[in-house]
């Protein structure tokens, strides 16, 4: 059985695993914690798993609680010194408030802080794996945050729509639930009185893109409805679904599965563990600039070749992410390079029969080889 409608969120049978990612919005109000509004979302999460559903949280909430005890301005967000301040200090309070109520279910909170490099690194991401599964073997709640303390803007996430998908991804999650402080993605800007809510989404395309917004309604998170999309994307390359509900109201879950309310993005294809993993990379070392033929050769299932590349950006090794794109800006895949950045560029536009003597030893058979590429 799998997901065909947002009912299917609170099924077992249907999402035997589910990520549940709050806002910060929703967990910090103008007086501090939403405690009640929280006891409630932790008890259904409690109830997720007392019908047979294992639960994964990704919690914001630890710069926006750190910046209150410490005082600081724009929530915390002023500078990336404040930023990694308030989520040093945020941080144990958050942790310690999941565990309480979890506890009061007799449930155990387990804490994660992952920055982008773990699960940009393929062996790192790997290990994220092995625990999550054991933590979720084990009877536990995973609650998982960015670790803002030690996150630079170079090597952030920089939202926690994106860090629960790839967690999803890396917990063989069967959905994301991404609760925040709208009910969907909307056909237009919301404020539009004639905007109207989107039920359902196969597939994220340049069409769905144009309807969002790079902005937080809230001024305290630091995602929007472009990250959500993204998130969305990330998904269901793992074969993920991937819902958009308001935490707005109580027990949201219960509002989002029964009254149907939110946006579900359907996966279109289950890439296998390796290829989802290359394509819902966030962060890439190059990129190889394709011509026409090389483009259509990809999309037929070809390797890259270097006849087909046009030229190289980027300072990359043999092994490193790069991505293949075509000459008018779009990206048609992510894969692991055969050669490094200066080795590309002498091959750029070579047949293979020449590559020997221009390198001076025996080719690889691709610039990037299928088997380490996946399709966008």
């Amino acid at each position: 059985m799998t997901i065909a409608r947002l009912a299917h969120l609170a099924d077992a049978a249907a999402c035997p695993r589910l990520v549940v990612k709050v806002g910060s919005s929703l967990l910090v109000g103008a007086e501090g914690v939403r405690r009640g509004w929280l006891q409630g979302l932790v008890a259904e999460i409690a109830a997720a798993r007392a019908r047979g559903q294992q639960v994964i949280v990704v919690s914001s909430g630890a710069i926006a609680l750190g910046a209150a005890r410490l005082g600081l301005e724009r929530g915390g967000r002023g500078s990336l010194a404040d930023a990694q301040a308030a989520a040093a200090v945020g941080q144990i309070a958050l942790s310690g408030l999941w565990a309480e109520l979890l506890c009061a279910h007799g449930l155990t909170a387990a804490q994660l802080l992952l920055t982008l490099e773990d699960l940009e690194d393929r062996r790192r991401y790997l290990n994220a794996t092995a625990t999550l599964t054991r933590l979720l073997d084990a009877g536990a709640v995973p609650v998982i945050n960015e670790n803002d303390s030690v996150a630079t803007q170079e090597i952030r996430f920089g939202d926690n729509d994106r860090l629960a998908a790839r967690v999803a991804q890396a917990a063989q999650a069967s959905a994301v639930l991404l609760l925040s402080d709208v009910d969907g993605l909307y056909d237009r800007n919301p404020a539009d009185p004639a905007a109207v809510l989107l039920g359902e989404i196969k597939g994220v395309t340049a069409e769905v893109h144009a309807m969002a917004s790079g902005s937080t309604s809230s001024g305290m998170g630091s995602g929007g409805m472009t990250s959500k999309l993204q998130a969305a994307e990330i998904a269901e390359r793992a074969g993920i679904a991937l819902a958009i509900a308001s935490g707005l109201h109580d027990a949201p879950i219960a509002r989002t599965a029964e009254q149907g309310i939110g946006t579900l993005f359907l996966p279109r294809r289950k890439d296998a563990g390796r290829k989802a993993w290359l394509g819902g990379r966030l962060r890439l070392k190059g990129a190889l600039v394709v011509d026409a033929g090389a483009a259509r050769a990809l999309a037929k299932g070809s390797s890259l070749l270097a006849a087909g590349v046009m030229r190289v950006e980027g300072d990359f090794g043999r092994g490193d992410a790069v991505a293949v794109r075509s000459d008018d800006g779009a990206t048609l895949a992510h894969g692991l390079a055969e050669y490094d950045a200066l080795e590309c560029a002498r091959l750029m536009g070579r047949q293979s029969a020449d590559h020997a003597a221009i390198l001076g030893y025996a080719p690889r058979s691709a610039v990037v080889h299928r088997d380490q590429m996946v399709l966008l």
